[in-house]
């Protein structure tokens, strides 16, 4: 695996770090942390962690996206979410000790700077005004689960799945006279894999929106010309 190691100086310069957990912390504490981080470029598919095993301290994504995913006994996967720059992961594993729940997997090239467990809850002691931040922090990972195995679990069929997922990735894109537009870099396989259906599923529903002028794909861009004619589709 060949990964680029860089001076955390050269990456950060004086710009306004993304990230909610970020933009609360106070300057002091902001700069203690940013001291301990070292980013290192990774290129796409390679396992940060894996669900099961111990992380050896939080992954910060300082740019690029990574897949969370957690995977069955028979091999199955289900993505979970995409986490994007600003994001902290393996911060639940860090805080208890325990292994990671979900296995974080880079999408595409990506820089991620690690801060070994000791020195994060050193961090800690010495900023415990965080602590309160961190809960904030864990409670938004895991309302954003929910909403996943909510699509997942409670969505009565395929089409109302992607519909949903498509809607809820266009809810930050490019208003346009053609529509929202946005980038969704998966595969019809990854996509199955979000969704809980087969790729095959996935490429009919998808030729189906498109058929029905409910979405226009462009490489990895898609526009939705109407959300409410694709909610009410989905309901259908």
């Amino acid at each position: 695996m060949q990964t680029i190691r860089e001076s955390v100086s050269e990456n950060r310069g004086h710009a306004r770090r993304p990230g909610e957990f970020f933009s609360k912390l106070s300057p002091a504490a902001l700069q203690d942390l940013e001291s301990m981080e070292f980013p290192t470029a990774y290129p796409a598919g390679i396992i940060l962690f894996s669900e099961k095993q111990t992380p050896e301290g939080i992954y910060v994504v300082v740019s690029g996206e990574v897949k969370l995913s957690m995977n069955s006994m028979e091999g199955k996967r289900l993505i979970l979410r995409i986490a994007k720059a600003g994001e902290i992961l393996g911060l639940a594993s860090v805080v208890s000790g325990g292994p990671a729940e979900y296995t974080a997997e880079t999408l595409h090239p990506a820089k991620i700077a690690v801060i070994e467990r000791a020195d994060f809850l050193g961090f800690l002691r010495r900023h415990t005004e965080v602590y309160q931040l961190l809960t904030v922090e864990l409670s938004r990972h895991l309302n954003l689960v929910c909403e996943q195995l909510r699509t997942v679990g409670l969505a009565s069929s395929a089409p109302e799945k992607l519909a949903r997922l498509l809607l809820d990735w266009s809810e930050n894109g490019q208003t346009t006279d053609a529509g929202t537009r946005f980038h969704f870099p998966l595969t019809h396989e990854e996509i199955g894999e979000f969704i809980g259906t087969s790729r095959e599923t996935v490429t009919r529903t998808l030729s189906t929106f498109r058929n029905r002028r409910l979405v226009s794909c462009h490489g990895t861009t898609l526009t939705i010309p109407s959300r409410m004619a694709l909610e009410t589709f989905a309901r259908c």
